[in-house]
């Protein structure tokens, strides 16, 4: 396992543990030491002194008995005699309590040999004492000098023993006192050692856990200036678990997921960039194609009033013809000429009911063609998400328009047919009034019949022009319309490549390397898809050409129910 894996708090806990490790060390050599120096010097206040006291003691004691004993020896009053020899008795038995205590207290067999030989000598003394002091009180003055060299070569060497005993005593303190010190030398260099061993070691853990801390730190502090500069191209690599190393991964993430975002949204502009300049270019088409068909609406509404002025002409004729037919018969052959500019009238009328109905059709394949640019800019403007919503209410609003153009003018490709099936109806009626002009004077009065509802047809005819006059002016208002959603449209189109354009500016900022790059430019190659605004438009160009390139059929051939497929080719789309 590496150290680098272990969590920050474990690695100060074994730092901080390691130092207490030491510390408990130290403590426990410094107790150790003291209760050794405390248990020498315990040992040596409790025997040894005790025992170097006591042979002191005995020694004053014996050195003032020998002097009381001189002096008893020479003395002549026997009230000094009774005093010394009541000293001595009572040195002797504190002598006697001082020694059975220190043979309690020997415990080695030096020491012991020596209070031996000691004890020994004080029997040979007191025994020499006696006998001087019995020879003093028995009055043999010659035998006390002698005896009194005996008992000074006794006391001496009782003496000399009792030093020795001291000596022995004192020499012991001298190396408890030594053995003390060595304690306390030996102590201070152990825990001097240890001290140093111990600063050494948290220095070296000091170090190791800061370096270990603070470089990763400087690393993520850096890392997170370089992101916050838009420097995306950093490699972070981990290499440690523990919360540096969980810091520096989140930090990985956080970057790779910048990275992502901006990625994404430097081709999300990109791709509403494009879209936005397909969108103008359509827009720019689109509105090409609406001034096209206001200019054929204008065409169309000077047809209209053409077509408009020939039906009244055509009423007034009728009117005329019913009342020279009313009036007499003599005028059949006039009446006939009349017939006859009636029928090259209708015939005018059918070629220009043609026309209007060949315009209507011309009318509804742009109807077409705008439903069908609407639908693609509405397209678009979802692509476009939240940037293109006000573009995808303009386009709905064309689409509505677009629509409303196609009913009108399927409205006014109803009315035409039957203007024009009754243009035909018209035609052959005259054709048969021509026919017929012969027996016109024998049938005056169905002549008069026929021209009544020659009349009556013209009269509708009439009613029928000014509704189609009324729905191109519609389809004129319709069509100026189409032209200022168009402006808003493209003034749309332009603000959102604005937007885009400050949109990818802003992305700019970011630095990514290049390989994400290259990723992201694969990417925004293969999802986006360039839409040309003609491309939509092929279908109604088609449509119209076939439309134009149908012969001309006449209206008595045309069966009733061609408005309603027209209408319900609209419902399907």
């Amino acid at each position: 396992m590496k150290l680098s894996n272990l969590k920050i708090g474990t690695r100060l806990g074994i730092g901080f543990g390691m130092v207490l490790f030491f510390v408990v060390v130290i403590a426990s050599m410094g107790v150790w030491r003291l209760e050794k120096m405390a248990s020498a010097a315990e040992e040596m206040s409790r025997e040894t002194l005790v025992k170097e006291r006591l042979a002191s003691e005995w020694l004053r004691k014996t050195s003032a008995n020998s002097v009381r004993t001189l002096a008893l020896v020479k003395v002549s009053d026997p009230e000094d005699a009774l005093y010394y020899q009541q000293s001595i008795t009572t040195a002797n038995m504190e002598i006697s309590a001082d020694a059975e205590l220190m043979r309690a207290l020997l415990t080695t067999p030096q020491e012991i040999k020596l209070f031996d030989e000691t004890v020994a000598k004080k029997a040979d003394y007191v025994e020499l004492r006696a006998t001087a002091l019995q020879l003093k009180n028995d009055d043999q003055q010659q035998a006390v000098a002698p005896s009194l060299d005996k008992l000074a070569l006794a006391l001496t060497a009782y003496e000399n023993s009792i030093r020795d005993l001291l000596r022995y005593q004192t020499t012991h303190i001298d190396l408890t006192a030594t053995e003390i010190d060595n304690f306390y030398q030996d102590g201070k260099l152990y825990m001097t050692l240890l001290a140093l061993v111990a600063v050494l070691l948290g220095c070296v853990l000091a170090w190791w856990l800061t370096v270990g801390i603070t470089a990763q730190l400087r690393f993520a502090v850096k890392l997170a200036q370089t992101v916050a500069g838009g420097d995306l191209t950093s490699r972070i690599e981990v290499t440690s678990k523990d919360e540096s190393g969980l810091l520096m991964q989140a930090l990985k993430n956080m970057n790779d997921s910048l990275v992502r975002i901006v990625g994404e949204v430097r081709k999300g502009t990109d791709t509403i960039a494009s879209a936005s300049s397909q969108i103008a270019a359509g827009n720019l088409d689109l509105s090409g194609r609406t001034e096209q068909q206001a200019g054929s609406l204008e065409e169309t509404a000077a047809s209209m009033e053409q077509l408009t002025a020939t039906v009244k002409q055509n009423a007034d004729n009728a009117r005329q013809a019913n009342q020279l037919a009313v009036a007499a018969s003599d005028v059949a052959i006039k009446g006939g000429s009349v017939v006859a500019e009636v029928v090259g009238t209708m015939g005018a009328i059918n070629a220009s009911s043609r026309k209007i109905e060949d315009i209507i059709a011309v009318i509804d394949g742009i109807a077409f063609q705008t439903n069908i640019l609407a639908l693609n800019a509405a397209v678009e403007a979802a692509r476009a998400g939240e940037q293109g919503r006000g573009f995808a209410v303009v386009a709905a609003e064309v689409r509505n328009l677009a629509q409303r153009s196609a009913a009108a003018a399927k409205e006014i490709k109803m009315l035409i047919s039957d203007s024009v099936n009754k243009v035909e109806e018209g035609s052959k009626q005259v054709e048969q009034a021509g026919k017929t002009m012969d027996e016109i004077v024998d049938s005056v009065k169905r002549v008069t019949d026929i021209m009544a509802e020659i009349s009556a047809a013209s009269e509708e005819q009439t009613v029928g022009i000014e509704q189609v006059n009324q729905a191109i002016m519609q389809m004129d208002q319709v069509t100026q319309q189409n032209a200022a959603l168009v402006e808003q449209a493209a003034a749309a189109a332009a603000s959102l490549q604005e937007q885009a354009g400050n949109l990818s500016q802003v992305v700019s900022v970011f630095k990514l390397d290049r390989r994400q790059s290259a990723r992201f430019s694969q990417d925004r190659a293969s999802q986006t898809t360039p839409v040309t605004p003609k491309i939509a438009a092929e279908p109604v160009k088609r449509e119209q050409r076939e439309l134009r390139s149908m012969p001309t059929r006449k209206l008595a051939n045309t069966p009733t129910p061609a408005p309603a497929a027209a209408s319900g080719d609209w419902e399907e789309f």
